[in-house]
């Protein structure tokens, strides 16, 4: 597979992230959702290049793999910071000014990561692939942080370290707010719409996306 099918591997993940409708909670299921219709809409090139990426326990499932960034995280603690963007107070995000570490290391943030293993992806099927990169774990890091970037709640203020400080109540349960965001969200839909049957959800989202090109 060359440069321009690899592309357009990556736009389609892209795409069907900014057709959903407005739900925005990633929690596992909702990181399960994303990826599963992703997956659906590969093109035959694409979601050939996927399944050769994927790990021989994900059989051929890119959903089952979606949360595994967040599972890593306590084994790979550099990649904690990915998973999020913080912005001073104000409702704007500049990359330059917003994407970097505690430590101020540039980079190191959600958008940080989506562009490095972006650019890993696009090596796929060339000598530097086999040189420099883990492109199953490029793709596995890539696909979980695009459902990130469109949770709000991972694009946010420091000073409340994304809802984590900002206590609600859910119906009768208290929460944070990011929790509520990540999951509650979901989970409250998929119990009261769809018999808590998460591909019974999948095919309502996938039938209410409209992509014009």
């Amino acid at each position: 597979m060359g440069e321009c099918r690899m592309q357009k591997m990556l736009a389609f993940l892209s795409l069907m992230l900014v057709t959903l409708p407005p739900i925005y909670g990633w929690g596992t299921d909702g990181h399960s959702i994303i990826c599963k219709i992703a997956q659906t809409r590969l093109t035959e090139e694409a979601a050939d290049a996927v399944k050769q990426l994927l790990p021989k326990w994900a059989e051929d499932d890119l959903g089952s793999v979606c949360s595994w960034a967040d599972e890593v995280k306590f084994r790979y603690r550099w990649s904690s910071p990915l998973h999020f963007i913080n912005t001073p107070e104000t409702c704007s995000y500049q990359y330059k000014r917003d994407c970097k570490d505690e430590d101020g290391e540039a980079g190191r943030c959600v958008a940080g990561a989506i562009n490095n293993y972006t650019s890993q992806l696009l090596t796929y099927n060339s000598a530097a692939d086999k040189a420099e990169y883990n492109l199953t774990e490029s793709l596995l890091f890539l696909v979980h942080f695009m459902g990130d970037i469109h949770q709000p709640l991972h694009v946010g203020f420091a000073s409340d370290k994304g809802g984590n400080t900002i206590v609600v109540h859910w119906y009768k349960t208290k929460q944070v707010l990011h929790h509520v965001w990540d999951t509650n969200i979901i989970e409250t839909a998929e119990e009261r719409f769809y018999n808590s049957n998460v591909d019974d959800m999948v095919d309502a989202i996938q039938q209410n996306i409209t992509i014009c090109i």
